[in-house]
């Protein structure tokens, strides 16, 4: 099984996360922000990964320091448990409806960071999520991952369905893209030799 924990301590948050790339979709996740902690919840049970996640941040300073740290650990523990990335798919996408809305998200572990991201989201917040700062969070991911990650809403009208689109799409599209193809055995997925 592929797994890794990490334990990232800045100036303004404390993060510990454990993940099991082969999981069954458990998770213990507590971030001091409750729609966040709903979405990482979902993006474990949608992408078959175990997840313990930990965060203490500067939370009465604002949210930003908290959601990006987070984007940015999940990214780096996913780069561990991957190791060489050799025999991985690599890139995985996956179009998720949610009720009205229609989200989409692709991702490719193929070494250098880039995220764009469109939540069509107007709504200040969700719940007690400042919604800006979704996109900190994939961009985050990225740069932790040495990944592209493309998340885009294309329609829909409530704002929480939007964003939960987008991890629902994004947690299974990360199953794609990490799962190992047998055809390739060990073999590293590009042609430069090196991800």
């Amino acid at each position: 099984m592929r797994k890794a924990t990490l334990h990232r301590a800045t100036a303004e948050t404390e993060i510990r996360i454990a993940l099991t790339i082969e999981g069954r979709g458990k998770y213990n996740v507590s971030t001091g922000i409750h729609f966040l902690d709903h979405m990482l919840e979902l993006l474990a049970r949608h992408g078959g990964f175990d997840l313990k996640l930990k965060a203490v941040g500067d939370l009465e300073v604002d949210q930003h320091h908290t959601v990006e740290d987070v984007g940015i650990a999940l990214g780096e523990v996913f780069d561990l448990a991957l190791g060489n990335r050799r025999g991985i798919l690599r890139a995985g996408y996956f179009v998720m409806p949610m009720d009205e809305t229609l989200g989409l998200a692709a991702v490719d572990f193929g070494g250098r960071a880039a995220a764009v991201v469109d939540t069509r989201v107007r709504a200040a917040r969700v719940g007690d999520l400042q919604t800006e700062l979704v996109c900190d969070f994939f961009e985050g991911f990225a740069r932790g991952a040495r990944a592209n990650v493309h998340a885009r809403v294309l329609y829909g009208r409530s704002s929480h369905h939007k964003i939960e689109a987008l991890f629902k799409a994004f947690a299974r599209a990360l199953r794609v893209a990490c799962s190992r193809d047998r055809r390739l055995g060990r073999m590293l997925p590009s042609t430069k030799g090196l991800l």
